[in-house]
């Protein structure tokens, strides 16, 4: 896969060491929730350290006051893209507990493996926050773009994607697609198989998230 400006795979030790255990058909569901959460806490820790609105204030040490920065009050809304996006939103809230969520939901056509949207609730004056998408698994990049779509229709202007497996022919169509918003993936896969599944991959994460077959 080409390198993209918009596009950081991380390769963090302790982020391939989650990512072993994730894939492990055995892992217990608790166990794959806790480690989709945890791998999204990490992700979003370097995926904001550039962009996050700030603001400054007083702040009052047991010696003297000072000037702070701090995270600008309701200005982050986490999208999950449903199902298997909801599993990534703890992640998220640990860092911003005040985020606002918003959800679309997009199934994927098992014939043409292009998404459908069924929902669609997004907090009023999304188009003025820092929205973060967020979907476990990148396969064919459909669901990723057609959210981000709707979200510019809606007029959101600072996007960033988040997943925590992609394969690089999801990666190059949303990296192609919205060259403007930034894409951070913790694992880059293989391939897909030739019914649109991340091969070495994890499973349905959806699947594995509720305890769903």
């Amino acid at each position: 896969m080409k390198n993209y400006d918009n596009v950081t795979i991380f390769n963090h030790p302790l982020i391939k060491h989650k990512i072993a255990i994730l894939r492990n058909e055995k892992t217990s569901m608790k166990e794959f929730r806790e480690l989709i959460e945890e791998i999204t806490t990490l992700m979003t820790f370097e995926c904001l350290r550039e962009g996050v609105p700030t603001v400054e204030c007083q702040v009052t040490t047991p010696l003297e006051t000072c000037t702070q920065e701090m995270v600008k009050d309701n200005a982050i809304v986490i999208v999950p893209i449903l199902r298997a996006g909801l599993g990534m939103v703890n992640g998220i809230h640990v860092l911003f507990p005040s985020a606002r969520v918003g959800h679309i939901g997009l199934c994927r056509n098992e014939e043409t493996l292009e998404p459908m949207e069924y929902y669609c609730k997004l907090p009023d004056g999304i188009e003025d926050k820092l929205v973060l998408v967020v979907d476990p698994m990148l396969a064919t990049g459909g669901s990723a773009c057609d959210a981000i779509g709707q979200l510019k229709k809606r007029g959101c202007k600072d996007i960033k994607f988040m997943a925590v497996i992609g394969a690089p022919e999801g990666v190059q169509k949303v990296a192609e697609s919205h060259p403007d918003v930034p894409i951070y993936v913790s694992t880059l896969d293989r391939c897909l198989n030739e019914n649109g599944y991340i091969l070495p991959g994890l499973g349905d994460a959806g699947d594995r998230l509720f305890g769903t077959k």
